[in-house]
């Protein structure tokens, strides 16, 4: 019987994931082992600082502040550092060793994702990311491999569980935007700096990622349409929820027109409201979900966890693995499915509804002049709803109006709300927000 082979695994960085990573790898050994027909040795562990306070207890002998040697040693190495460098030049470093890499940092994969893959089918290693994106849910390899067989058409995404708790917070307990981040904070779903998340950045990171394997394209972060959360009111929350929909910020990639007018891929993040019948409705506090559209399968969704050290660990172990098997069995290292470019197209190119909320002059003929002008601009709609209100103070009636439109271009949508503001019946727009999933 031949001997059991043994790989080198190299750990950079050891915070709330790579202190869970740590702790799987020395407590499964046996499990790990049997699974990927390889002995799994974490060999060393890098960190900025040795003597810092961990949730994890490990062997002290483990860590070191020397990651470029530990790198050059490894056979695998596990990239939890975050940010742009070093864990560019360490990747990068143990690629041109060859050694396999495991990563979950959506932020170096959406802004030099190229760059990487590429340096990767050089080595003929592989590259694997499923922790970027969602967490523990199992996205990335399913759209790369179970559905490389289709065409997928849209993915809709709830993505950042910071952003989701906070809407699900304003939406059940009607609070107002600071005062549910505040409480995510104090459960600790939000950081102490939540720029990242409520301006929707980390989503769109992980909108790029989704668009590339989606659409076998290279998508960076700049050719994502990015907003966040934080000009969305309890009054919207409420206003949405009187409507039957809820409000959800979504990372979008779907393919817009035909091969023969030309095509393209709108990549987006955004507030969105979806009718509260729809799948991602329902998802809640700081869960993540991923919805999927494809010409064959036709809708999927994949929900879970999408944060946190164990449940991350979890990917990031199975990405191991995986890597793991290969470098026993050999054949070439697996990155990603580009096979064309699909050029990124502007918000102003996307299809999409909206809702708006006016308040208006309680007179006849208001109703007819704002039709006109969604008619003028092609906009179709298709939920009008109209409450009249009296001010205490003046005793003068407005209404209040709530459409919803049908499917149209963000310019053109853009431009009729323009217009609509300009009419003089018009005493305010309280709210523009896009929907999906009518």
């Amino acid at each position: 019987m031949s001997e059991v082979r043994t790989l080198k695994v190299a750990l950079l960085g050891c915070g709330n994931v790579g202190a869970q990573v740590a702790r799987i790898l020395i407590d499964d050994a046996e499990a790990l082992a049997a699974r990927s027909g390889a002995r799994l040795e974490l060999s060393g562990i890098a960190v900025r600082n040795i003597d810092s306070p961990r949730d994890v207890e490990l062997p002290r002998e483990l860590f070191t502040t020397d990651a470029d040697t530990l790198v050059k040693d490894a056979d695998l190495v596990i990239e939890l550092m975050g940010g742009i460098e070093p864990a560019r030049s360490l990747i990068l470093t143990a690629i041109q060793n060859g050694a396999c890499v495991v990563t979950g940092n959506k932020a170096l994969l959406a802004q030099d994702g190229p760059t990487l893959y590429e340096e990767a089918d050089k080595a003929g290693v592989q590259l694997s990311y499923e922790a970027a994106v969602a967490g523990a849910i199992p996205i990335l390899r399913p759209i790369r491999d179970s559905l490389s067989g289709d065409r997928i058409t849209r993915v809709l995404g709830i993505v950042n569980g910071t952003t989701n708790f906070i809407l699900d917070q304003m939406d059940s307990t009607g609070a107002q935007f600071a005062d549910a981040l505040a409480e995510a904070q104090r459960l600790g779903y939000a950081e102490a700096d939540p720029t990242a998340d409520v301006e929707g950045h980390d989503a769109a990171a992980k909108a790029a990622i989704l668009a590339s394997l989606s659409f076998h394209t290279r998508f960076s972060l700049d050719d994502v349409y990015c907003e966040g959360i934080t000009k969305v009111s309890a009054e919207d929350i409420a206003s949405a929820k009187e409507a039957g929909f809820v409000i959800k910020l979504l990372a979008i990639a779907e393919k817009i027109g035909s091969s023969d007018n030309g095509s393209g891929i709108s990549v987006r993040v955004h507030p969105t409201l979806l009718p509260r019948e729809h799948p991602l409705a329902a998802v809640r506090g700081a869960f993540n979900a991923v919805f999927i559209e494809a010409e064959n399968a036709g809708e999927l969704m994949f929900y879970g966890q999408g944060a946190g050290g164990t449940p991350t660990a979890s990917a990031v172990l199975g990405d191991l693995v995986s890597a793991a098997r290969r470098l026993v069995l050999g054949g070439p290292g697996r990155t990603e499915t580009t096979t064309g470019h699909v050029p990124a197209l502007a918000i102003d190119a996307s299809n999409t509804s909206y809702y708006i909320g006016l308040d208006v002059a309680d007179q006849a003929g208001v109703l007819a002049r704002i039709a006109h002008i969604f008619a003028e601009n092609g906009v179709s709609i298709e939920i009008m709803r109209q409450t009249i209100h009296r001010d205490s103070a003046s005793n003068v009636e407005s209404a209040e109006l709530k459409i919803v439109t049908h499917r149209a271009s963000e310019a053109a949508l853009a431009a009729t709300v323009e217009a609509v503001k300009g009419l003089d019946v018009i005493n305010s727009v309280t709210s523009v927000l896009r929907v999906e999933g009518v």
